[in-house]
């Protein structure tokens, strides 16, 4: 009797081990530690797609790992890219009168060597912005735009031995390219510079006069506004440092010769009473 139990026990215990090794393998999901469980014997190739498509999954499986592309990743070329080539000198910008300003003032002297070929260099750079701030255009920023292309084609144009003005010194006018410069003896000793004389309604006249009175800071009465290192010549109409931005030409003074602070100086230190003032053509527009 008890070794009819015991085979007995055998037996279930055999039927019990191999209903277990049969739902390991046939459970897709593994035991839910996320690992794949081992696939049954004679069934790897089906159950891994190489001969025959898969059972269709009764639940859905986690999304596979993605597996990095084999594929190399392109390493930059040890060729060093080109440079751009230089295009020019971009230091300051190019004006619409590069070639006409060059020349002028190359003619004028003063401001650096400048090449004349209408482009624009690290040197034409200086030298316009050098005769922009001698001559109070603003911005000093180098371009030959439409400003500085009038002031100096002004100031070369000026024949300053037009001006007959003797032995002793004389102030000189040109009102129609509204320059100013002083001479002694027939040596210039100032300019020529510029200036903005009346406008319409108010023109300057033309003539010869001497300066009959001199004032560092001169009030106008007429219309209420100092007026620097004046000097009158004509009745109510002097030379003076300019009120206003002296290269605005939409307007002008009530007659009197407009002139930047640092000629309105000069003019002053070479002047006295008595000294001779020639003034000549016309404004343009008056």
């Amino acid at each position: 009797m008890p070794r009819v139990r015991f085979v007995a026990r055998v037996v279930a215990l055999a039927v019990v081990v191999l209903a277990g090794v049969g739902a390991c393998a046939l459970d897709p999901q593994g035991d839910g530690s996320g690992a794949a469980a081992p696939a049954p014997v004679g069934v790897t190739e089906q159950a891994s797609g190489a001969s025959a498509p898969p059972a269709p999954s009764r639940r859905p499986t986690a999304s596979p790992t993605p597996v990095p592309s084999r594929t190399a990743t392109p390493t930059p070329s040890r060729t060093p890219s080109a440079k751009p080539k230089p295009t020019g000198f971009t230091g300051c910008p190019e004006g619409e009168h590069q070639r006409a300003v060059e020349t002028y003032l190359t003619r004028l002297g003063g401001f650096g060597k400048l090449t004349v070929d209408g482009k624009q260099s690290a040197a034409d750079c200086a030298a316009i912005k050098k005769f922009q701030r001698r001559y109070g255009i603003s911005p000093a920023a180098g371009r030959a735009g439409a400003t500085t292309y009038d002031v100096a084609k002004r100031l070369a144009d000026t024949d300053v031995h037009r001006c007959k003005g003797g032995s002793g010194l004389t102030f000189c006018v040109d009102l129609t390219r509204q320059t100013v410069w002083a001479m002694r003896g027939g040596t210039v000793v100032l300019g020529p510079t510029v200036t903005r004389t009346g406008m319409a309604g108010y023109a300057t006249p033309a003539g010869t006069y001497s300066v009959g009175g001199r004032n560092l800071k001169e009030w106008s009465n007429p219309y209420e506004v100092w007026l620097p290192y004046w000097q009158q010549f004509n009745g109510g109409i002097g030379f003076h440092e300019t009120t206003t931005y002296l290269h605005n030409s939409a307007i002008g003074s009530h007659g009197c010769v407009n002139l930047l602070h640092a000629d309105a100086v000069r003019l002053w230190e070479l002047g006295s009473v008595g000294t001779r003032v020639v003034v000549m053509g016309r404004r343009p527009g008056t």
